[in-house]
């Protein structure tokens, strides 16, 4: 074996060297053709460094017999002074200055074994060629690494992936892969395309693929032709030794074209984040947008309040509110929370990628959402307020203009053809007697007359009340009441003309039968009492509560208590008629069947009575059918009541639980995540109790019931707890996210997170996730943090952990601070060098570069915001990629 050498002081990174342990030792029989190939690279590479010192060699083994040119080598190669050579040119002369030569080799690092001067002294041709190729390794291949893997797979590696894109290529090894020139002419191709045309080379042409990179690689890349075609072509397996020893020329040639690879990473890298970043820029103005316009089209929605005119068409408006609050808002509630969930994880990203924050359009900031929102809840609360009211008021006109018609209609059937009557002049022909009974006729009617005042009265304050309550056919009404009062007041006009007429010619007269005027003077005013009884017992009632049925109960039981008195009254009435029949059966008068007092008959009476005493019973049961229904009623109140008792208290725990759960759950943020997706999920299956109590209450607005006792927990006050306790879930398990993407991003361990959390909590005396200053403070002076300058430095640090003033610390914001200081990040000095490495070290780049060493869609990305580079001898369309850099970082305007 040749030499082996080792790293003497390996480094950090545990890199493997390429060792000589290669069955070197079957190398000393070396093949013919092999020798052959070596001593012509090798000496091609030894002259490639001698030429430099202005000379070179002819010989392998003769040329570095007297170690003068050996020492030479090593002095170029390395940069190093070696000690002085021998002058003498005695054997012994000779042996020391090769000694000094591999004693420089051995203090490299390199382990000679069965290498000794005397046999480069003597011209072994194995042993100068082992030597020379131990120097190639430690000078020339030992550096070469690719992904922690040794020299010789570090450079097979490098050939593998620059000649991976091309046809008939494939690098396997450093031998039979390298005989069709092929993979040679691919090496260059990969990193100079101007200097060959790859696709005229044929497969079946080696030698002339071969003298193609040879002579290409010698005129312009400065490497000198260290292998002979033929050789290679003609030779079953080339030397492994001189193939390697030729290509890592075109690593070392190429190395700069590597640094600008990197250099294009980098940037790749920098420029993806900066475009993820706007689109979700976009993506949020996009969605605040449309939220914004929803709100803005909703709300001249609610703000109108056009009234309906019929109870229909305002439970229709109700029922449109109510597939607002269950269809449409529903949807846009979660769009609200998704919007300031993307907005927080933006403004995270910006951060951890060291971006300056996101600034929405004027008029888009979470907040102006959240006012928006703020006044649409208030506009739709009002909104149902109004309906609520509007339809209690129809219900009360429908109710009042019902009973109008019917005291309206009561009233029109008693003064039919009153007037007529009125307006009669038979008292001027009429005898004494007929004169006397048509005055106490008159006088009956006057009595008659005043029992409907009260009706008349009844009427007038019925269509006031419409009109006061803005009912939406009050003309008619208006009208209607307008006739009745001018026909009352002419009926009071004409009576008193009719009454007036009959005293002139009351002296005429006799006395009237006073058994037919008591009956008159009896019979009128009872039948107005069975008109009044049976107007109550068919009187419409509405009523909200089991208190106000009672009460109308009450009133009927005591009006059935007067029925018996009511009957005397009957008897008495229906007795004076029996009287006057007796009467003129006793005295044989015959009568004429008419009382000239009155129209009522005893029939009349009886039927009346009968009519009365029939509707007793069905007053009875109208009332008692008004109970049941009032409590279905009272149940529905209960039923609601006890839910929204059990939700409305629920939903508040669970908000107190949620503002709690991110400073009292334990473990790590994944196994903090996993609890609160399963505490979001809990939350979710609770919603078909809010969807069961809001059947409830629609049942309990169809029966119009509005109050209730029983509960202090309205739906609206269920509903906007139900939507912050989603929100406040869906913040929370952001949060926890948005730690996910800060411990990743800024490379802190799960135990530096608890231990950042542990402290936190710790100083959250409040149990809120906040710090006011003073408990910050003493976090950071708990945690090691050194308040060097006192009051300035802890002010310095406030304002990068509360930036708006706002008085407290997040968690956040804390983490974001322990971290922001020590974690590495990306700047923009750092953007700026590799910019400069593709621009080849100007301060300047052009369009051409920026297309040759990006991806097509991140160099489009440059030059679309690249301002002109402005200075002395910059050639048109020169770009200024500083003031881009700066930009990235928001130190300037992109």
């Amino acid at each position: 074996v040749y030499a082996t050498h080792r790293p003497v002081n390996p480094g950090p990174r545990n890199k493997t060297y390429m060792t000589q342990e290669e069955d070197w030792d079957r190398d000393l029989l070396l093949d013919p053709a092999w020798e052959k190939q070596q001593r012509k690279t090798f000496t091609a590479w030894c002259n490639s460094h001698l030429r430099k010192a202005g000379t070179q060699i002819e010989n392998i083994e003769e040329d570095f017999r007297n170690g003068l040119k050996l020492m030479l080598l090593l002095e170029v190669i390395s940069g190093e002074r070696l000690p002085k050579p021998d002058k003498g040119k005695m054997r012994f002369h000779k042996i020391a200055n090769v000694n000094k030569a591999l004693d420089f080799i051995c203090s490299k690092g390199v382990k000679l074994v069965s290498i000794g001067a005397e046999e480069i002294v003597d011209g072994n041709v194995k042993m100068t060629l082992g030597m020379i190729w131990t120097i190639i390794l430690r000078f020339a291949i030992q550096d070469i690494s690719v992904e922690e893997t040794s020299a010789k797979e570090g450079l097979l590696l490098w050939c593998q992936r620059k000649t991976a894109p091309y046809r008939n290529v494939n690098v396997q090894n450093f031998h039979i892969s390298w005989k069709d020139g092929l993979a040679l002419c691919a090496l260059i191709h990969r990193h100079r395309p101007d200097l060959i045309d790859y696709s005229k080379l044929r497969k079946d042409d080696p030698i002339g693929n071969l003298n193609t990179a040879f002579d290409v690689a010698e005129k312009f890349l400065d490497i000198p032709k260290m292998l002979d075609a033929e050789d290679i072509v003609n030779t079953p397996k080339p030397d492994e030794k001189a193939i390697m020893t030729y290509v890592s020329c075109f690593y070392h040639a190429f190395a700069g074209a590597e640094q600008a690879e990197t250099a294009a990473n980098r940037i790749c890298k920098v420029l993806a984040v900066n475009q993820e970043n706007e689109k979700l820029m976009e993506e949020y103005e996009k969605l605040a947008s449309e939220l914004l316009e929803w709100i803005r089209r909703t709300i001249p929605w609610l703000e109108n309040r056009v009234a309906e005119q019929t109870m229909r068409a305002m439970q229709q408006k109700l029922e449109d509110f109510r597939d607002y609050r269950r269809i449409h808002k529903p949807p846009r509630v979660q769009e609200k929370c998704q919007l300031e969930i993307n907005f927080n994880t933006l403004q995270t990203k910006l951060r951890l990628s060291n971006r300056p924050a996101f600034m929405p359009s004027e008029g888009k900031m979470v907040s102006d959402i959240a006012n928006a929102w703020k006044g649409l809840e208030q506009v739709e609360k009002g909104y149902e307020e109004w309906l609520l009211t509007e339809i209690r008021r129809l219900e009360r006109l429908d109710h009042l203009a019902e009973k109008f018609k019917q005291k309206c209609a009561m009233h029109e059937s008693w003064t039919g053809g009153k007037e007529d009557l009125l307006s009669q002049k038979d008292y001027e022909s009429a005898s004494l007697m007929e004169i006397r009974a048509l005055m106490r006729k008159h006088e009956a009617f006057e009595s008659d007359l005043a029992a409907h005042q009260d009706r008349v009265e009844q009427i007038a304050a019925i269509a006031q009340e419409l009109n006061e309550l803005d009912y939406h056919d009050a003309a008619t009404v208006n009208a209607r009441c307008q006739g009745i009062c001018d026909q009352w007041d002419n009926l009071g006009t004409l009576t008193q003309k009719r009454r007036d007429s009959l005293e002139r010619v009351e002296k005429l007269w006799e006395t009237i039968d006073q058994l037919y005027l008591e009956f008159a003077k009896r019979a009128a005013p009872f039948n107005n009492w069975m008109d009044g009884a049976m107007e109550d017992l068919q009187d419409m009632f509405i009523v909200h509560s089991i208190e106000e049925i009672q009460s109308l109960i009450t009133a009927h039981d005591q009006f059935k208590a007067t029925l018996p008195e009511a009957d005397k009254e009957r008897m008495a009435t229906l007795g004076i008629h029996n009287e006057i029949l007796k009467i003129a059966q006793t005295y044989g008068i015959k009568l004429s069947g008419i009382n000239p007092y009155t129209n009522l008959s005893p029939q009349d009476i009886s039927t009346k009575w009968d009519t009365v005493k029939h509707l007793v019973p069905l007053r009875d049961q109208m009332l008692q059918e008004e109970v049941a229904r009032q409590q279905a009623n009272e149940r529905l109140r209960r039923q609601f009541a006890a839910q929204a008792n059990i939700i409305g208290p629920w939903i508040q725990t669970k908000m107190e639980e949620i503002s709690h759960v991110s400073v009292d759950i334990a473990g790590s943020l994944e196994e903090q995540m996993n609890s609160l997706k399963q505490y979001e999920q809990n939350i979710i299956n609770y919603k078909s109790n809010i969807d069961k109590l809001e059947g409830d209450h629609q049942l309990s607005q169809e029966s119009l019931i509005f109050d209730n006792k029983h509960t202090n927990y309205t739906m609206e006050h269920i509903r906007v707890g139900w939507e912050q306790l989603l929100t406040t879930i869906a913040r929370t398990i952001n949060e926890v996210e948005n730690q996910i993407l800060t411990r990743d991003a800024k490379g802190i361990s799960q135990e530096q997170l608890n231990e950042f959390r542990a402290s936190f909590n710790h100083f959250d005396r409040k149990r809120n996730g906040m710090m006011d200053p003073d408990d910050f403070r003493a976090c950071l002076i708990s945690m090691g943090y050194d308040l060097v300058s006192g009051e300035v430095e802890f002010a310095r640090i406030m304002t990068l952990v509360d930036p708006n003033n706002t008085g407290v610390v997040t968690f956040q914001a804390f983490i974001d601070f322990m971290t922001r200081e020590t974690a590495e990040t990306d700047t923009a000095e750092q953007v700026m060098a590799s910019f400069k490495i593709l621009a080849s070290d100007k301060s300047y780049i052009t369009v051409e570069e920026l297309r040759r060493e990006l991806p097509p869609e991140q160099a489009e990305y440059c030059i679309s915001r690249m301002t002109r580079y402005i200075g002395p001898e910059s050639p048109p369309g020169a770009l200024d990629y500083i003031s881009f850099s700066s930009a990235l970082y928001g130190e300037s305007d992109l």
